[in-house]
């Protein structure tokens, strides 16, 4: 049984890959994720590169010394990387390069839900696309493959319903031991050097390849060939189409022309379904990639049929059987009423409350955006604008906090927060989180600097990236496979910039709102500050504490000291504090709570205190190198 993520990563070692890299993302950090586990047993590097660019640079390096290689990346992480993706095609590879781009319809964890399947027709490079996970471990292989056969890099891509499926697979082959991961450099001007004299001749050889990539066939599989009434269904959108046809006993009556590879679309088996089919509909996830072009196709080859798409399939969101269910029933003009329309739904009582995203109980970045509103507010700035960025702390946009107005993109904070401080008259705060301000905030932050620009750079360091499942960084001293290394800490960044840089520990909630104060009155006589709040990821804390017996403080709420005036409540919005229905006064759920004491430091009857006897060193485990 595996995860899409993990079928994709067991078929590149099958495939003999020996260099994989990757920033991680949802929904695509569980392939290198995998890899780094078994990097040593199987021979092969692996690292978690500071950004997309530059895993794709870095792996992309090998291949052309001759390595086969993967990069792995979220849909939008390809943008980071575009740069070096529409050249790479050009000069192509020397060994296969497979880019995996894991897109996320009706973005679940993302800020857009772009179709990546476009870089494919942008940059003239094939898109292979599974349509479950069991594919996913065949069609990894075929794509170095086709690397391979072509030598230029393919682009390999998943969604979040692929990477996070469990299917049984059977494995095909064992992982090579005799593999080429020792590579040679063979210069070569007009290849590798793209000068415009260059890549004028390169393009050409890359359209020669594009032309000969129309012919791989065998990415296209025709179901009842010959029926008027023909369904195109691309990648995961297939299996859709196949449960609906079985539910409306339609297998027989249509035509079903799975596809593969959507970019290029081969031409000659569509060309075959095009002189039989009289109306076509075209299925697939987001947007009309399969329908674009064989319209065009259909048009320039003079054949006269209907061919439907997005005016019956839904071009947002994520496709369900419902959704291809009413398409394929109005194209094939049968009911389009659901077989499951009547069937009265499981009551639940009492009904499953709703789980809206929320820090979690312990979590450093609540302790920090409440002292820095604290200490914002002592040291009379008034109407402060905070850029934000991406991570667990955008959840910081919620009430009480409200310290995320913005969130666009990877370091977009400071950069934003630079445009906003020279058009507007408010103070600006850019938050950006540890892991973000490795990928991208230092250009932004020295871009600051350099143009004479007055923000306040207020970096999260929980020492992990957090919200993709504790990944190691620069400033975490170690590696993907767990190898010491130099730890970058970001305030020797920000000072080598020319920041006066301030380090405060939101554990101790009253030191850290003094210290902000004085950075904040700093900032207001237009000093270059930046403040760096250092505190571990609660969920790291309570699993260390868990691995090394450490007992960390409970706190508990004294009912007769409490006067419900919900301080503790209304200011923290703590998971852990919980107010039963019919009371007047807050509780501390203690299986909830992680002994972070913020709302102790909150509540001003001293009604909250700790109610058992923690470790003498539990405290270490939030504050550490």
């Amino acid at each position: 049984m595996l995860l899409g993520n993990e079928a994709i990563a067991r078929g590149a070692l099958e495939a003999g890959i020996c260099f994989a890299t990757a920033y991680p993302g949802t929904p695509s950090t569980e392939i290198v994720e995998v890899l780094s586990e078994v990097a040593r047993e199987c021979d092969i590097y692996v690292e978690w590169s500071v950004n997309e660019k530059v895993a794709f640079e870095s792996a992309y390096g090998a291949a052309i010394a001759g390595v086969r290689s993967i990069t792995a990346m979220k849909h939008v992480g390809l943008n980071v990387a575009s740069d070096i993706l529409m050249s790479s095609a050009y000069a192509g590879v020397s060994e296969s390069f497979v880019v995996v781009t894991a897109d996320d319809p009706s973005a679940h964890s993302s800020q857009n839900e772009q179709d990546n399947r476009w870089y494919g027709l942008l940059a003239h490079l094939p898109v292979l696309e599974p349509s479950n996970a069991r594919e996913a471990y065949k069609f990894i292989k075929e794509a170095f493959k086709l690397s391979s056969k072509h030598k230029i890099p393919v682009i390999f891509r998943s969604t979040t319903r692929i990477s996070h499926t469990r299917m049984p697979i059977e494995l095909e082959e064992d992982i090579p031991i005799e593999k080429k991961c020792k590579g040679e450099f063979t210069v070569d001007y007009e290849r590798w050097v793209l000068i415009p004299a260059h890549t004028r001749r390169r393009k050409l050889e890359l359209l020669k390849i594009w032309e000969a990539l129309r012919g791989e066939d065998h990415y296209v599989t025709i179901y009842n060939q010959g029926l008027e009434k023909t369904i195109i269904a691309s990648g995961l959108a297939y299996t859709y189409v196949r449960e609906v046809l079985n539910l409306l006993n339609l297998t027989n009556r249509v035509t079903l022309v799975k596809v593969n590879m959507p970019v290029p679309l081969p031409r000659k088996p569509i060309l075959k379904t095009l002189e039989y089919a009289r109306e076509i509909l075209v299925v697939e996830e987001l947007d009309p990639i399969v329908e674009m072009q064989l319209k065009d196709l259909a048009a320039t080859c003079g054949f006269k049929v209907n061919i439907r798409g997005k005016d019956l399939v839904p071009e947002s969101y994520e496709l369900t059987v419902e959704a291809v269910y009413r398409a394929v029933a109005k194209f094939m003009n049968v009911e389009d009423k659901l077989p499951w329309e009547n069937v009265e739904p499981i009551k639940l009582n009492p009904p499953i409350p709703p789980r809206p995203p929320i820090l979690c109980a312990g979590c450093p970045h609540r302790s920090t955006y409440y002292a820095v509103k604290v200490a914002a507010n002592r040291a009379r700035l008034r109407n402060v604008v905070y850029t934000g960025d991406i991570g667990c702390y955008s959840l910081g946009y919620q009430k009480p906090f409200e310290t995320q107005m913005t969130c666009f993109e990877m370091g977009g904070s400071i950069g934003v927060a630079h445009g906003l401080a020279k058009v507007i008259e408010n103070p600006v705060v850019a938050v950006i989180g540890d892991s973000t301000f490795y990928h991208a905030g230092i250009p932004p932050a020295l871009n600051t600097v350099y143009n004479k620009s007055n923000v306040l750079i207020l970096v999260l360091d929980n020492m992990t990236t957090a919200m993709t499942g504790h990944q190691p960084h620069p400033g975490t001293g170690v590696t993907a496979t767990g190898e010491a290394t130099i730890r970058v800490a970001p305030e020797s960044v920000l000072s080598s910039l020319g920041f006066k840089v301030y380090i405060i520990n939101p554990l101790h909630v009253k030191e850290a709102i003094e210290e902000l104060t004085k950075a904040f009155e700093e900032f207001k006589h237009g000093v270059n500050v930046a403040v760096v709040s250092r505190m571990r990821c609660a969920l790291e804390v309570l699993r260390n504490a868990r691995r090394r017996g450490v007992i960390l403080p409970i706190y508990t709420i004294v009912e007769d000291k409490c006067t419900g005036c919900m301080a503790c409540v209304k200011l923290t919005a703590c998971p852990a504090i919980v107010v039963e229905p019919g009371s007047r006064k807050p509780r501390i759920e203690s299986s909830l709570c992680a002994g972070c004491g913020l709302c102790a430091a909150i509540c001003p009857y001293r009604a909250i205190v700790v109610a058992n006897k923690p470790s003498e060193n539990w405290e270490a485990l939030w504050w550490g190198p």
